[in-house]
């Protein structure tokens, strides 16, 4: 067995944000295009932290950023529920082709 390198990871990376960007662009569910959104930004971390530790041993930088997309994205999960709540109330519905209709 070999060990597991860059190359391992950054796959791993890219076949997450694929994967979102495939979710993103095929459900009509809201809830499902934020899962979507969060495959991606988990695939932006591992890179993050990969290049980290393979090109730039003893600095954190990586890390630092996989921090403050940690954070993006409970911020961004938090206020998109709280859409998805209120578009539900509205039309009782969180399917997003409906939102033509939220027009004032």
């Amino acid at each position: 067995m070999g060990t597991i390198g860059l190359t391992h990871y950054l796959v791993v990376a890219a076949i997450l944000f694929c994967s979102g960007m495939f979710v993103m662009a095929t459900k009509r569910n809201a809830i499902g295009i934020l899962i979507g959104v969060e495959l991606v930004l988990n695939s932006t971390n591992i890179n993050f932290v990969a290049f980290d530790r393979y090109l730039g041993p003893g600095q954190l930088d990586g890390q630092i950023m996989a921090l403050f997309v940690i954070v993006l994205a409970a911020a961004e999960a938090a206020l998109a529920v709280a859409i998805c709540m209120n578009f539900y109330r509205n039309l009782s519905t969180i399917d997003v082709d409906h939102g033509t209709e939220l027009r004032g």
